[in-house]
């Protein structure tokens, strides 16, 4: 019951006094219908007591899924209530890179993603630090209202930044890319494929040169039988061409 009396009073408007970001509550960043939700759920009441930055890492390391909410009841997942808890305790950001960096366990790296994405006010640095995540396509179990899904980290960062909501959360607005390169506050990505397509490319230009030198040996060939109107003339020098009478 601490627990639950905590979680509303860092709600209360008039006694918080915490972190803010984009000048409000952290917590505010989901729906109330949602908050509500996560705070009277047995996982947070049970799981997410007392969890500071380091035991939350714990909790994180066991998840096995990620989404919003689920059912008829909509009830939040672990996914969720740990997205929440971060919210609450607001940790300084090496903390979060360090979740994200973990290359072992890919929920944690998914949460730290949506966590930045929700928290971090900087468009060109949510795009730098999640962007390299495009490389890591590995699977990913999802819980939706209906049942599961399978998803991948990269589309799950591609989700993130491109969305307007994501995991049953309406995200902060974040400036499309190319409006911050036109803005000079990022510099154009490389795609991880570029070397891989520039290859592709010199294979289609040496083909073509080939189809090109073919077909010119063909035209001399076809010219070099005829009488210049096209049609070829036999060893003993009558035309293919039908005659109209005898």
């Amino acid at each position: 019951m601490a627990h639950h009396a905590d979680a509303k009073r860092a709600l209360d408007e008039r006694g918080y006094t915490g972190s803010l970001i984009r000048g409000d509550n952290p917590l505010k960043l989901f729906e109330k219908p949602v908050r509500d939700r996560i705070i009277e759920s047995y996982y947070w009441k049970e799981q997410c007591f007392g969890l500071n930055a380091a035991t939350l890492l714990d909790r994180a390391l066991e998840l096995t899924l990620l989404g919003g909410t689920y059912g008829v009841a909509q009830r939040p997942t672990p996914f969720l209530c740990l997205a929440f808890k971060l919210l609450q305790l607001t940790p300084d950001k090496e903390i979060i890179l360090f979740y994200l960096r973990q290359e072992e366990f890919k929920y944690l790296r998914a949460l730290a993603a949506f966590y930045i994405r929700l928290a971090w006010e900087k468009d060109a640095e949510v795009y730098e630090t999640l962007e390299p995540y495009f490389a890591d396509a590995r699977k990913l179990k999802r819980r939706t209202r209906e049942g599961w899904a399978l998803t991948h980290v990269d589309e799950f960062v591609g989700d993130l930044l491109v969305k307007s909501r994501v995991c049953a959360t309406t995200l902060p607005k974040l400036n499309p890319r190319l409006f911050l390169e036109d803005e000079d506050k990022l510099e154009p990505r490389v795609s991880a494929l570029g070397e891989e397509l520039e290859e592709l490319d010199g294979d289609d230009g040496e083909s073509d040169g080939e189809v090109e030198e073919v077909e010119a040996m063909a035209g001399e060939h076809a010219i070099g039988n005829g009488h210049g109107n096209g049609h070829v003339v036999s060893d003993d020098g009558a035309s293919d061409e039908v005659m109209d009478g005898d």
